[in-house]
């Protein structure tokens, strides 16, 4: 070799390492991969902790995305196990949530249709909410039942009134700290600060996203409003360089968006902190199981409400006690559906026979893992749409069950968002280029099919390429089954929908009185409604702050007062009954 070859040489190897070096900051870290299954050391009655953000994709260095630090997930990741693979039920909160809650698919209890409690006066459709079967319960009851104590701080919104008997306490002090002494425990916190309205002009933190540093603390004042942006928080240099996607413009208004976005995650990283920091404190963090995801996908526009990968895939991370499978990656396909299930079994408990989903860790751990994940879109707020979606590992089947109608909907709270509103300026003006006009077009194909390995944003429609008819009708085939199997009719016009909930009547169904009877200072209590929860209170010389769920008679004493109120989930609940121990 001449020693102008070797100098060109040297200099080319350089070059590369330099490349390498760069790049090495931008790839996502290595992470060992379950190949064979591991048996996890589990208490026989772990706590459970949620810690779930709103409207986020997987934009976290654990996942790949290296835009903001967020110390406190990248710590948890690093003691815990990650899952790329997660996917919301709906590619918006309150039918996803209606799934956690109950482990049921939203399509097929009357849950999908984003709200089911307003946007009446542009519907002309009554209030209601959904109804599952009778034997349905909250998942949070049935861990209540089992002596966990169960706190939500402090969203709800499962697109049905939860029952007094669903939580301990759910508000905005509920906190694990006010259970009994040795209670195993489920609490769930939940970070908005990640929402699509936190892209909204003015930009600032919302005041009431600090109760989180103070959970726990009665005396401390949750407060509203929304904090100026000089005063909010920088996580991140407003010059930063983002990863647009091809469906979004590269424009100075996208990337203060994406710039909001990401420094909400860092805020959100810090919250998240505060309540790990509280669980060490107590002295629980190796008696904990550590679950952080995202209620579904991104916030911004062709994201939310949408069943492509960008609405629907969320970042999971868990963590169990004494960091076992620290580290690693797990692959395998996840749906909401069974978070249910999967609690349940962690707490050794066998997951409902009516529960739609399967255990993926726990005692009573499914054998087999999921092979595809599904996920459904109707009404969001004024307008009606019917889309039903399933997926493999690899491969996106949807139908379209209004195919003659457009694939934007003119959401109105969505247009609030700064790029959402340039987005239609362009449209309007002709400006967007090819993949980004896609969204707007006036129809939609009755069927789409895409290679989500090789085409992550879900771009090029293979419906009609023949080398793909195999998978097509494949899952064509698991979608039929799917439907079937948990009666969704898509497209059902809403209208017939609440009538077959509220099986034909014209108002919604109340709740009967609960019975209670009362013989030798022994309380017993019954309902006539079929899958009623009952609570009841016992009132001495002081009032429980908790509703106790009614299992089998008890006792009471001279001067006792009981209070009592029946309530199935999707009908109006009884009233709150008295009743006194005469002395």
């Amino acid at each position: 070799m001449s020693k102008h070859t070797q100098v060109f040489t040297i200099k080319i190897i350089l070059f590369a390492t330099l490349i390498l070096s760069y790049n090495c900051k931008k790839i996502k870290p290595t992470k060992k991969t379950h190949l064979t299954p591991i048996k996890l050391e589990l208490p026989n009655q772990p706590n459970i902790l949620w810690l779930v953000t709103e409207d986020m994709g997987p934009y976290l260095p654990p996942f790949g995305d290296m835009t903001v630090q967020t110390p406190n997930l990248s710590r948890l990741a690093s003691q815990g196990v990650v899952y790329p693979n997660l996917y919301s039920t709906a590619g918006v909160c309150a039918p996803s949530r209606a799934t956690i809650a109950t482990g049921l698919y939203p399509s097929g209890f009357g849950a999908n249709h984003m709200r089911t409690t307003s946007y009446t006066d542009v519907t002309g459709l009554p209030a209601y909410e959904a109804v599952p079967n009778p034997e349905v319960k909250m998942m949070s009851e049935l861990l209540r039942m089992n002596g966990y104590y169960c706190s939500n701080n402090s969203k709800e919104d499962y697109q049905f009134k939860a029952p007094v008997t669903a939580w301990d306490e759910s508000g905005s002090y509920a906190h694990w700290r006010n259970r009994n002494k040795n209670q195993p425990f489920f609490s769930v916190f939940n970070f908005n600060v990640t929402h699509e309205s936190g892209l909204f002009e003015p930009y600032g933190f919302k005041k009431s996203e600090f109760r989180h540093y103070h959970s726990g603390d009665t005396t401390y004042t949750v407060q509203s409003g929304i904090i100026k942006e000089n005063e909010t928080q920088n996580h991140l240099s407003k010059n930063t360089k983002f990863n647009i996607p091809p469906y979004l413009q590269n424009t100075e208004t996208v990337r203060r968006d994406l710039w909001k976005m990401y420094n909400n995650i860092a805020e959100m990283d810090k919250q998240v902190g505060a309540i790990l920091d509280q669980l060490e404190e107590d002295g629980l963090l190796e008696s904990t199981i550590i679950f952080f995801y995202a209620d579904h996908g991104g916030p911004l526009p062709r994201q939310k409400r949408l069943i492509y990968d960008s609405g629907l895939n969320s970042p999971m991370i868990i963590r169990f006690p004494n960091k076992q499978l620290a580290g690693t990656e797990d692959n395998q396909l996840i749906s909401f559906v069974d978070f249910a299930p999967t609690t349940l079994s962690l707490t050794g408990t066998q997951p409902k026979d009516y529960m739609q989903g399967q255990a993926f860790l726990g005692k009573n751990k499914s054998q087999t893992k999921r092979q595809f994940i599904h996920a459904a879109a109707d009404r969001f707020d004024g307008f009606t749409d019917a889309i039903r979606a399933v997926r493999d590992k690899q491969f996106k089947y949807i139908r379209n069950y209004r195919p003659n109608q457009p694939y934007y909907l003119p959401v109105t709270f969505r247009e609030r968002i700064p790029t959402m509103q340039e987005l239609l300026k362009l449209r309007d003006e002709n400006k967007l280029n090819d993949i980004q006009s896609l969204w707007f077009r006036k129809t939609k194909s009755n069927e789409e099919l895409y290679d989500c390995k090789n085409d992550p944003y879900e771009l090029n429609n293979l419906i009609n390429n023949k080398a793909y008819s195999e998978k097509l009708q494949e899952l064509r085939d698991e979608m039929d089954h799917w439907l079937n199997n948990i009666g969704d009719t898509p497209n059902l016009d809403e209208r017939e929908l609440i009538d077959k909930l509220w099986k034909g009547k014209k108002t919604k169904p109340i709740t009967q009185q609960p019975i209670i009877t009362a013989a030798h200072k022994t309380i017993s209590i019954s309902c006539n409604t079929l899958g009623s929860s009952i609570g009841y209170k016992i009132i001495n010389d002081s009032v429980p702050s908790s509703w106790s769920i009614y299992k089998a008679p008890f006792k009471v004493f001279d001067g006792d007062k009981i209070l009592v109120q029946a309530h199935r989930i999707g009908y109006k609940p009884s009233d709150i009954i008295e009743y006194h121990v005469s002395k």
